[in-house]
């Protein structure tokens, strides 16, 4: 305890952290606490799990007194973040007696806007916190802290003019933190717009790399699930995240991970936030060892003792490539990431492969088990009178490789994709974020699996010499025929 004293923090958080059995101060904490304590504007490049919250919580606790107001404003980009921002701070400020409020889209907003009157610190997503600025259940004028969480993800998601207009929203008279993995120039642009002579400060990554192991397996186009599959029952793993690029495929993926007996929890940005906050519940559990996710669970979240990231769907860009396998190797455990490509995948994993921090090897393709997939009715794009003579959608069962045929389903088929495309969400409380509407819908390129296909036909034919660099021997090249293959 007496390291995290020698940082100046206050008698109560002291309370609440021993209590909490905290050990030692992080990197992160131990540079930036006394810089926060002392009122100083700070820019702080720390990843997910570095213990960033404690320490804007330092100057949130030790300087707010209950009842004067909503004298703390903390942004989050996503609705997962701000509930469990929420709940730290609401531990940490335990003997303070600080009202801690959580708002964000995709839950009832009436609940929000009673427990706003006497909120104390308020932690929200953009989207939703403009909702109740426009709806005057919000005001900021007694903030004194205004801290910006996951920056660099906010901006990401398009969320740059909205922080913009809820930052004028407050006093100038403030203390500002910003709190990214990265710090890109659009960061840096931000800072020198809104902060004033803001101190950087950085901790290494809290990925260990050394432990870290990265291998691609290049399979048949027909059989990434039965690939995934194969390595879920021969790895030997405690905590996996399999990452999907739509939800569309988060869904086939868990349901039919069900199917075959292997426990697994699907979450993304088309489920209601109460179900998502139960399946994290029992994710962090363990009631289930396998969460199949797209990207809004890559950033942000706090799970401890994941072993295996498989990127079923290969992000479009490095960074949230970055971001999916910066949930495992923490904290000194090893980890491993998987990544199971086919043709689609190439584009994706070319553009990844420049970043040349990262170390993919290849790894030598398995012999598995053909496995059947299911479709559930009524999904995303799922084909209802195909002029192909494949199954109208009622669940049945195909051989894998049937997925493939779906993006080219004409007529009424496309129009209903279309349909789907504009209606769905992945950040729910977010409905003006097209960008990440279309990303959830797409993975770059061409998906064969999302019912989105960017007005393309499958019906055509395409050969290609594809050149990817090879950790091992530097480049490899292959010829594909990218057309339908039965």
């Amino acid at each position: 305890m007496e390291n995290f004293r020698k940082l100046g923090l206050s008698e109560p958080l002291l309370k609440s952290i021993k209590e909490q059995n905290f050990e030692k101060p992080s990197e992160i904490q131990e540079k930036s606490i006394p810089l926060i304590i002392e009122g100083k504007d700070v820019i702080a490049e720390a990843a997910t799990g570095s213990g960033k919250t404690l320490a804007f919580a330092s100057v949130i606790i030790k300087n707010l007194e209950r009842g004067k107001g909503i004298q703390a404003l903390v942004l989050t980009p996503t609705r997962e973040l701000a509930e469990q921002v929420s709940e730290a701070l609401q531990k940490f400020s335990k003997h303070k007696h600080l009202e801690i409020t959580a708002v964000y889209g995709g839950v009832a907003i009436s609940p929000q806007m009673r427990d706003l009157r006497t909120a104390d610190v308020v932690v929200g997503t953009p989207g939703r916190i403009l909702d109740h600025i426009s709806r005057r259940t919000i005001g900021f004028r007694d903030v004194k802290i205004l801290v910006l969480d996951e920056a660099d993800r906010m901006l990401d998601m398009g969320f740059k003019d909205d922080v913009e207009d809820i930052i004028k929203e407050c006093p100038k008279k403030r203390q500002t933190m910003l709190f990214s993995a990265t710090i890109s120039d659009d960061i840096a642009r931000l800072a020198s717009k809104h902060m004033h002579n803001p101190v950087e400060v950085s901790a290494e990554a809290y990925v260990d790399s050394s432990k870290l192991t990265q291998t691609y397996y290049d399979v048949e186009d027909n059989q990434k699930f039965s690939s995934l599959v194969h390595f879920l029952k021969n790895e030997k793993s405690e905590l996996a995240m399999v990452f999907c690029n739509t939800q569309r495929n988060t869904d086939m993926v868990a349901d039919n991970l069900n199917k075959l007996g292997i426990n697994a929890l699907a979450i993304h940005g088309g489920h209601a936030q109460p179900k998502r906050t139960r399946t994290l519940e029992k994710f962090h559990a363990k009631q289930a060892n396998i969460l199949v996710c797209t990207d809004v669970a890559a950033r942000g979240l706090d799970i401890k003792g994941v072993s295996h990231i498989y990127n079923y769907d290969i992000p479009r860009e490095s960074k949230e490539y970055v971001h999916r396998i910066g949930r495992t190797a923490r904290a000194g455990k090893e980890g491993k990431v998987i990544n199971i490509l086919a043709s689609r995948d190439y584009e994706n994993f070319q553009r990844i492969l420049h970043n040349d921090e990262l170390k993919i090897e290849r790894g030598e393709t398995p012999q598995v088990e053909r496995i059947m997939v299911r479709f559930n009715e009524g999904g995303a794009g799922f084909s209802r009178g195909s002029s192909r003579g494949y199954s109208r959608g009622g669940g049945q069962y195909h051989r894998e490789g049937g997925y493939r045929r779906q993006e080219s389903y004409s007529g009424s088929g496309r129009d209903g994709y279309k349909r789907d495309f504009h209606s769905r969400r992945e950040y729910g409380s977010e409905p003006r974020r097209e960008e990440y509407r279309r990303s959830e819908y797409s993975s770059g390129g061409r998906d064969k699996t999302s019912g989105y296909s960017h007005g393309r036909s499958e019906h055509r034919s395409e050969h290609r010499g594809s050149s990817y660099p090879d950790r091992g021997n530097r480049r490899f090249k292959r010829s594909r025929n990218f057309g339908d293959r039965r």
